[in-house]
């Protein structure tokens, strides 16, 4: 099975939190500053309009002034950038429990065995991209590849709102022909002793003498030549081991809705994604929230307490609850979202096969059966894809839209 690896790189995320709570920086040049009132210190975050002056993170106050006079400048606030932070990673766990926090902006995902959850990689990453800018209003880019150098390298391809593909394959002709200097690791002092070498892209370096690598540069010289080949051996290693800390699904609709059937619908499918994800990898949650966003961008959450499931039925039964209770007619709906949270520990351990599962849905208890059927469903759609099994509400909605 061959490996895949993301990385998620929040975009100007400093400035981009500010602009969430005050949304009339929005389109204007804004910065987060050292010292705005004193004008002086560094710029920490640009948003892109004030790069489009050539304002940069690490340029003086007064340079960036001088390039664009009408900048506006926010005082860092590092406390609420962490809360946003840990927003974003509890968000990215919900789709593999795999992730390494790189820094306060960028994480890595090991997404290896996702597919029949979430699609291809390109897929998988695009609804990653869509929930965060959907349910945190942040932006994001994203490299894919199959280790961590490549998808870090494939995350500086396009911003913002970039998804960017490096695979091995790909090497040649989009990594070799860029600039040493723009090689994840390597800084102006290398860059410097690699031009006197003779070395100006990353394709020089990888065809170079390893042997003068390592004369030059030490044990760093070997990685200097793996890494420009694409090699790279270092594994995704989350923090804390199992630190999955809940698991959502958000939709954006392609119209607003005021049916509540209409939404109970997409809550099912929702839901199956998250009991999906809960059961592949072993985790049981107490709390099911539901998040709705208006058509005037107002949003509510709204959350409920149930027995430890990863049973769909349960989390959808919960979230249809929550909705009730919430609904509004005469207010439009553009968004709807549900999540399981509260993984006390983890549920049963291991795979059952689908002849176990057969055979343990003779069980009485009627949880269990729920749970054993949804097992059933999960290993006939991994062995055969997700299309070919389905519950008769989901095949009946889609044929409604289809006529």
């Amino acid at each position: 099975m061959q490996k895949v690896v993301f990385l998620v790189d929040m975009n100007a995320f400093f400035i981009s939190c500010e602009m969430i709570r005050n949304p009339s920086l929005a389109g204007k040049p804004s910065a987060v500053a050292g010292d705005p009132k004193k004008r002086a210190g560094i710029i920490l975050a640009a948003n892109y309009e004030a790069r489009a002056y050539g304002v940069k993170t690490a340029m003086v106050i007064k340079d960036a002034l001088r390039l664009c006079p009408n900048l506006v400048l926010v005082p860092p606030d590092h406390n609420y950038y962490e809360s946003k932070s840990k927003q974003v990673m509890d968000l990215l766990s919900g789709y593999t429990p795999m992730v390494e926090q790189n820094s306060i902006d960028e994480a890595y995902l090991d997404m290896t065995g996702t597919e029949m959850l979430f699609g291809k990689p390109f897929e998988a990453a695009n609804q990653i991209m869509n929930e965060i800018k959907n349910t945190l209003g942040l932006w994001c880019s994203i490299g894919i590849a199959e280790n961590k150098f490549l998808a870090k390298m494939a995350s500086e391809m396009k911003k913002p709102l970039g998804i960017t593909e490096l695979w091995q394959q790909d090497v040649p002709h989009k990594l070799w022909p860029l600039s040493i200097k723009s090689m994840y690791g390597i800084g102006v002092k290398t860059a410097e002793k690699l031009y006197m070498l003779g070395i100006q892209t990353i394709g020089q370096l990888a065809k170079y003498d390893k042997s003068i690598l390592v004369k030059k540069f030490g044990k760093y010289g070997n990685e200097l030549h793996d890494r420009a080949n694409g090699q790279d051996t270092s594994p995704v290693q989350p923090h804390t081991e199992g630190d999955m800390k809940s698991i959502g699904r958000s939709t954006t609709l392609p119209e607003d809705i005021t049916d509540i059937e209409k939404a109970k619908t997409i809550l099912m499918e929702l839901a199956e994604d998250i009991g999906m994800t809960a059961r592949r990898f072993g985790k049981c949650g107490n709390t099911v929230q539901i998040t709705i966003k208006y058509s005037d961008f107002e949003s509510i959450t709204r959350q409920t307490n149930v027995h430890k499931t990863c049973v769909t039925k349960d989390i959808y039964l919960a979230g249809c609850n929550l909705l009730e209770h919430n609904w509004n007619k005469f207010h439009p709906v553009r968004l709807l979202g549900i999540s399981l949270s509260g993984f006390e520990k983890d549920c049963t351990e291991g795979q059952l096969s689908i002849f176990d599962v057969v055979e343990d849905i003779k069980k009485d208890d009627k949880h269990t059966k729920h749970e054993n059927i949804d097992r059933t469903l999960d290993a006939i759609r991994n062995r055969h894809g997700f299309a070919k099994i389905g519950r008769a509400a989901l095949i009946n909605s889609k044929k409604k839209r289809d006529l």
